[in-house]
């Protein structure tokens, strides 16, 4: 990553968090040369279907006016339903805990942190940004994500040495990874981390942060709600291009 590059990521982040405490290490420490994620990532989807969410209304500080979508949207698809676990690295996105332990992500953080990640891919060439996502409903929304913004995609295994083996056939040379989870994608995050690319993850309360540049907070586990992230960032990122946005809410909820 150039100076400029890093200059224009940190103002982002100061932009947002210039009361946030300091992000505390929670991510373990993973050898670049294993896939790690990809082999219990499906089994934790199995455990977490698509129920419907409850529509909590207490779920973000401050006004609902300039949310790219009206909130009730948020809600309906359960984007702001975290785990019942929580990281010190997540507690600055989170907006309480609800009765049932499950902690509430603040959508409007949520909100900010799309826009912010939109305006820095716009400073990236299309083929220049890859996607990730091992876990299974992240597949299909990163899928066509990459293709609605023209980057490109690795879905399901992350293969390793792809970003940092020249001699493997499939080895690629990104500018900027965005990941599904940081958990299920490590190996892509370790691998972007050693060649010294920034990472954009979508995390959920049980994440830890501490190799990523930046964070949008957001329940990473569910189809409905990876899919109304992945259309926002494609609709956002097309829109500071200066292009129209050509795809729909349905079209990135298509993959069951």
């Amino acid at each position: 990553m150039t100076e400029d590059e890093q200059e224009g990521l940190d103002a982002a982040e100061e932009e947002i968090d210039a009361d946030a405490p300091a992000e505390a290490g929670a991510e373990p420490e993973v050898d670049p040369d294993e896939d790690v994620g990809a082999q219990t990532d499906d089994a934790q989807d199995d455990e977490i279907e698509d129920e419907p969410p409850a529509l909590d209304e207490d779920v973000m500080e401050g006004d609902e006016a300039d949310l790219l979508i009206p909130v009730e949207d948020y809600l309906g698809a359960g984007v702001h339903i975290g785990t019942q676990q929580k990281t010190k690295d997540m507690e600055r996105f989170i907006h309480r805990v609800r009765t049932d332990g499950l902690y509430v992500l603040d959508v409007g953080k949520t909100d900010e942190r799309i826009r912010t990640a939109a305006s820095f891919l716009s400073n990236y060439t299309p083929e220049g940004i890859l996607v990730t996502s091992s876990r299974q409903y992240g597949r299909f929304p990163a899928e066509k994500f990459a293709e609605a913004i023209g980057a490109r995609a690795r879905t399901g295994r992350f293969i390793p040495g792809t970003l940092t083996n020249p001699k493997y056939a499939g080895y690629i040379e990104p500018d900027v990874v965005v990941v599904t989870d940081p958990i299920g994608d490590a190996q892509a995050v370790t691998e972007a981390i050693t060649v010294g690319i920034p990472v954009i993850a979508m995390c959920d309360s049980n994440n830890g942060t501490d190799n990523v540049d930046l964070v949008i907070p957001t329940n990473n586990k569910g189809r409905k709600a990876l899919s109304v992230v992945y259309w926002l960032l494609a609709n956002e990122t097309l829109d500071r291009r200066g292009a129209e946005p050509a795809y729909s809410l349905d079209d990135f909820e298509g993959g069951i």
